[in-house]
């Protein structure tokens, strides 16, 4: 398929810049490098033993935070090349949306969350804007990895804008207000929080859902949490089964369960790319900053897909993520990040050199960084006890 650029992209040429000026000589476009800096960075290759749902000893084909982030990557590819977007830019956002996430995941953010509420509380989001521009120090003339304007507006933004015209926090930031990280950097690098995000990271954020709505069945599947019957009347995913036994009779289980799963993301990838070029026609966009301004999403399921996509997490969330097993599991997670919590603020010499000046955000981001393997070693090591997950 020919590329072509959309009027909307969003162009490395236009770029708003870095804070840091750098020079541009290689052959790569601001935005290339930009994913390359994440591809590269600590964080990232910490996510190989995160958790996605599955704590990482309970099998090796279970996702974890990096092979769900490359397949939201690889999604959100797919959807940008098919609308002109840049899909360097796309893809940044993609390999970029989980990196402040804590280990055993929403349980250990949850926890987190708890026990940092008297200095602020703890946001994922936030968390990796903090990783992005302060706590990745590698390179000689700056913290962070000086990404562009574009990058870190998109990686704040991409659920949407966090305040509205008058600068009153909205969504999920109405009750509690805006993380500190975030009104910190956006008080020197305005991000524009009233305006929703580009195109590519609406499509980053959306290919989120995506992912780990198709392949959390698989895994709850693989795990046994549910059968294949229960998906009979789950929209979506019972259209597609129906597709495939009606094609493939007699067809064993693993393969059933494949072909599902790619008819349920091919659904909804072709649903979205239907969407945007029908919102399009009637709107005409001339570039990206009226992306920005359109004053709701651009990239979205039509009314009929995104119904149906709710009906969907609606079953995961019952079935998988309330599951007793999945319950179980992250009661000890939490125990665990709780503990690690308690130890550190009582003793920062616990801590590694560097990290011991016992300041509630310091021990916040220490735990935050833990893959679920050190966090477990770390609370044997601290309290000589097993590792809960036995």
């Amino acid at each position: 398929m020919q590329r072509f650029t959309a009027a909307y992209s969003s162009l490395p040429g236009e770029t708003r810049g870095r804070v840091h000026p750098e020079a541009g000589a290689d052959f790569r476009s601001v935005f290339a490098r930009d994913r390359d800096r994440i591809i590269h960075s600590q964080a990232f290759r910490r996510l190989k033993h995160k958790t996605q749902v599955f704590v990482y000893h309970e099998g090796d084909h279970y996702r974890t935070r990096l092979t769900h982030t490359i397949e939201v990557a690889q999604v959100a590819r797919s959807i940008a090349r098919a609308l002109g977007l840049d899909e360097d830019l796309t893809e940044a956002l993609a390999l970029a949306h989980d990196l402040g996430h804590t280990p055993f995941g929403h349980a250990g953010e949850r926890e987190l969350d708890k026990l940092m509420k008297p200095w602020g509380g703890f946001d994922h989001n936030a968390q990796s804007l903090r990783i992005l521009t302060k706590l990745e120090r590698r390179y000689a003339r700056f913290d962070g990895l000086n990404l562009t304007w574009e990058t870190l507006e998109g990686l704040v933004k991409h659920n949407g804008p966090l305040v509205n015209a008058e600068g009153d926090p909205v969504g999920r930031y109405r009750e509690r207000g805006l993380p500190e990280a975030i009104v910190e950097y956006a008080a020197e690098h305005d991000l524009e929080l009233a305006s929703y995000a580009s195109a590519e990271a609406q499509v980053a954020a959306i290919s989120d859902d995506i992912a780990y709505n198709a392949h959390d069945i698989d895994d709850g599947l693989r795990a046994g949490l549910f059968g294949l019957i229960d998906l009979g009347d789950v929209p979506l995913a019972g259209e597609a089964l129906a597709q495939v036994l009606r094609l493939y009779p007699g067809l064993e289980q693993d393969r059933i369960v494949h072909e599902t799963v790619r008819r349920v993301m091919s659904a909804m990838v072709n649903d979205i790319i239907a969407e945007c070029n029908n919102i399009n026609a009637k709107n005409n966009f001339r570039n990206a900053a009226e992306v920005r301004g359109f004053g709701m999403p651009f990239v979205a399921f039509s009314t009929p897909v995104a119904e149906q996509n709710r009906a969907l997490q609606s079953f995961l969330n019952e079935r998988m993520y309330r599951h007793e097993k999945i319950e179980k599991i992250m009661a000890r997670a939490r125990r665990v990040v709780h503990d690690l919590f308690a130890a550190y603020m009582e003793d920062p010499r616990l801590l590694p050199a560097g990290w011991q000046d016992g300041r509630p955000r310091q021990v916040c981001d220490f735990i935050a960084g833990m893959t679920d393997r050190y966090a477990i070693a770390e609370h044997q090591r601290l309290f000589d006890l097993d590792p809960l997950f036995r």
